[in-house]
């Protein structure tokens, strides 16, 4: 019973160390390029010694920036890292390696890494040094952490999020009517943590002309999060004067994608803006180069056709539902999922208030298999 009790013990201590890695790892979300965002803690005596989150750039990796922070009190401590350690020799030496040169004594793992290049391999290295390694603590947590890289890895495209803002009447927005507000101030606040964490975010033609957004994160400190802007643009209608085109010299990339045939000058007038024009055959192409880049996330944020789209080729894995208790009327565009009108295969995962308003975090339920 002694050690069961003792068994127990050392269990809670693990997912309470590896719940304070999980919740370290969201600060560079959207913001590590290729690489996932990974928190990895050095505890010692129940004292947290190091910590180190995957730097924007993507290098160096949590485990190195923590041991470096430990230094020589990392012999002998126990290390907890949201993914399994990289075993592969890349830009930077590998992490499980570090791990046994610092000396660390344990490696606690939420996850194992899909990556083929790594997938089992970190914790073998580990365990072949003497070290003890324990696995899948807190593993759910960790999977919905990282489930836009780990969807990346495992289907090679973005997680694809629809996010859709809809009335009580199950409108998105009215006829003739720029950015009509659907929400109000605090759900558009998470709309924007949600573009914050996120690697890209894409509209049809028809929201880029009519709303003319900016899709960039204006939430207050959270500015700098730039994410990759898409437009869906085959004809490439994208007038120059737009602040999407307008804002790319402050740090906002945009990439239009056009169909072949498009009009040349309408081309080589974007590009020369600072745009990047991109033909593509359908959204599947679109997505795999997407992820060929190291795109994790796509929020999908305009336009029911565009949505549309997106539903009919199954490629949503998330729909993140803002609902309004407020009516649109007469003139209403109608939205293709509301509260009442679901597709099949999503289940309700998260439900939020947000002021007047509601979120709904709808899952697939293939998501991440």
């Amino acid at each position: 019973m002694d050690q069961q009790r003792s068994d127990a013990e050392q269990r809670r201590q693990d997912e309470r160390f590896m719940a304070a890695a999980i919740r370290m790892s969201r600060w560079h979300l959207g913001q590590t390029t290729s690489n996932p965002s990974v928190g990895c803690l050095i505890v010692k005596d129940d004292v947290i010694v190091g910590r180190g989150v995957t730097a924007l750039s993507g290098r160096p990796h949590a485990e190195p920036q923590a041991l470096a922070e430990a230094g020589e009190a990392a012999r002998g401590a126990t290390a907890y890292v949201t993914l399994e350690p990289c075993s592969h020799h890349g830009k930077t030496p590998p992490c499980a390696e570090a791990l046994i040169a610092y000396g660390v004594a344990r490696v606690v793992v939420a996850l194992t890494d899909p990556d083929e290049r790594v997938s089992g391999r970190g914790l073998k290295i580990l365990a072949d040094a003497g070290i003890e390694v324990v696995s899948d603590v807190l593993r759910e947590q960790a999977e919905e952490q990282l489930e836009a890289y780990l969807n990346r890895q495992r289907r090679k495209r973005p997680q694809v999020i629809l996010k859709l803002a809809v009335s009580a009447d199950g409108m998105m927005g009215k006829q003739d009517v720029s950015q009509f507000p659907i929400t109000g101030k605090g759900a558009r606040a998470q709309s924007h943590i949600l573009r914050a964490e996120s690697d890209a975010i894409l509209v049809g033609i028809g929201t880029a002309l009519t709303d003319d957004p900016t899709l960039t994160c204006r939430l207050p400190g959270l500015e700098n999060r730039s994410l990759l802007r898409i437009v869906l643009d085959k004809r490439l209608d994208l007038p120059l004067t737009s602040k999407l085109v307008r804002t790319i010299g402050e740090g906002h990339p945009l990439l239009v994608v056009a169909e072949r045939g498009a009009d040349a000058a309408r081309r080589q007038a974007l590009e020369a803006a600072g745009a990047e024009v991109l033909v593509e055959a359908g959204l599947v192409a679109l997505l795999e180069t997407l992820a060929a880049r190291g795109l994790s996330s796509l929020i999908v944020e305009g336009g029911a056709r565009t949505a549309r789209l997106f539903l009919d080729e199954d490629l949503v894995d998330h729909i993140a539902l803002f609902s309004s208790p407020i009516a649109v009327g007469d003139g209403g565009i109608p939205s293709p999922v509301s509260k009442q009108s679901v597709p099949d295969g999503f289940i309700l995962r998260r439900h939020e208030r947000l002021g007047d308003d509601a979120m709904g975090d709808y899952i697939h339920r293939s998501n991440g298999k």
